[in-house]
Formats: structure tokens, C-alpha cells, sequence
């Protein structure tokens, strides 16, 4: 009796120690959330997959909306955003506790940008290269909170959000 009991703390220990860690090679997460920007306040969706026990490649949808004041007149814009990523997450390296995920990156996407028509101000669509730093902490095997600071791009300051494992 002994030894299946501590046979099944065994297996139930190894679990808890593998389950929260990054995403595994072939897993997937969903993040959604806000934004931090000087455009207003964005929303976000992406999906992260693993394709290496250290990194993973992703893609996110973002949309903001915001008031600009230019000679005088107010104008509405807003901002979709298409971006991918690819991230180094250095769990391993770190020897971190599994419920938390360290992450660094590169991220490139397309933003359109939608001005009312009369609208002479300088904001325009195009490309975006940024780099993004960020970690999640794990409440659970499948839920967790997630923080990001970022620049070079439309998406620039940072996000909050949760993740959630598929």
C-alpha cells in the first residue's frame, strides 16, 4: 500500500511540476486582453503555439478606437491590427517555477488605420516591426494572467490580459 501511494504522489507531483509551464511543443494558448498606447485603448486576441519546448510563433488581432484633435476639428479613428510573433521563453534557462512563463520577442504586423475623410493629419496603414517582453503567471493548469511591454509599432506600451491553454 506504501509503495502505490507513493507511486500516485509521484505521478501526481510530476503533473503539478510539468503542467504550468510554457506551452509544450504542439500545444496552444489563447490570450485576450487590453492595450496600453497613446492611440487609445486597444483590445486584443492572439493565439501562441509551440513549436519548440522554448519557443513558440503566434499571430493576434487587435482594434482601438480614439479621438484626434488636429486644427481644431475632432476626428475618430481607428486602428485594426494583424501581426504575428515568435517568442523565447526562458523557463528552462531560468530554472523558473512552473507557474510563471518569462518571454521575449520579435513581432511583425499590418495596421490600418481609419481617418475620417478631410482628415489631413499624419497617421497612415503600413508594417510594424516591434519587440515585446513580457510574463504570465498560472492560477491554474489552464488559466493565467499575462503582462507585456512592448515598442516599435502600432501595438507600443503594453498589454494585460489573461491566457488560457487549449
Amino acid at each position: 500500500m506504501k509503495k502505490q501511494l507513493l507511486i500516485l504522489s509521484l505521478v501526481l507531483f510530476s503533473n503539478l511540476l510539468f503542467a504550468q509551464a510554457p506551452i509544450a511543443k504542439g500545444e496552444s494558448q489563447l490570450n485576450a486582453g487590453v492595450g496600453l498606447s497613446s492611440w487609445g485603448v486597444p483590445l486584443y486576441v492572439g493565439l501562441d503555439y509551440g513549436v519548440h519546448e522554448d519557443i513558440t510563433i503566434g499571430g493576434e488581432l487587435s482594434y482601438r478606437s480614439y479621438n484626434d484633435k488636429y486644427a481644431n476639428v475632432n476626428y475618430d479613428h481607428s486602428v485594426i491590427g494583424i501581426s504575428g510573433n515568435g517568442n523565447y521563453h526562458f523557463n528552462r534557462v531560468l530554472e523558473l517555477p512552473s507557474e510563471w512563463d518569462f518571454y521575449a520577442g520579435l513581432n511583425l504586423g499590418f495596421y490600418i488605420w481609419n481617418s475620417p475623410n478631410g482628415y489631413e493629419g499624419s497617421h497612415s496603414s503600413g508594417l510594424g516591426l516591434g519587440a515585446q517582453i513580457g510574463g504570465r503567471y498560472f492560477f491554474s493548469d489552464n488559466v493565467g494572467v499575462n503582462l507585456e511591454f512592448g515598442g516599435g509599432n502600432a501595438f507600443s506600451g503594453g498589454k494585460l490580459g489573461v491566457t488560457f491553454r487549449l
